[in-house]
């Protein structure tokens, strides 16, 4: 269950990071500015779709620590570079070959992996 209280604070403080009042910040995520303000005066909870309207538009919010606290704001993104081992992709209808220069993998948490060559 999501504290509301704690919900509303954090919420402040994407506002406050981003430098958006509550006008902007519903213009920015798409819902009506009186979502923002009943959520913010704690009338109303938060949806589903609200908080991913959240997460989508600003990728530095993660959404567990929106709901609950848990993790970092912002949202540290984890990126690792390493060597790709020794790959190549052969077009049989040409005589040119093609090698991979960098392999991103993307997890669902909105951090991703790069292995370059």
């Amino acid at each position: 269950m999501v504290n509301t209280a704690d919900f509303i604070n954090r919420l402040k403080k994407v506002m406050e990071f981003h430098q958006l009042t509550a006008s902007n910040f519903a213009d920015a995520i798409g819902v009506q500015r009186s979502s923002i303000s009943h959520i913010l005066s704690g009338r109303n909870k938060p949806s589903l779709d609200f908080v991913l309207k959240i997460t989508n538009t600003y990728t530095d919010v993660d959404m567990y620590w929106l709901l609950n606290g848990t993790g970092n704001f912002p949202k540290e993104k984890r990126q690792t570079t390493s060597s790709l081992p020794n790959l190549s992709a052969s077009n049989n209808n040409s005589r040119s070959e093609k090698k991979i220069q960098r392999i991103v993998v993307f997890y669902e948490d909105g951090t991703f992996e790069e292995y370059n060559k």
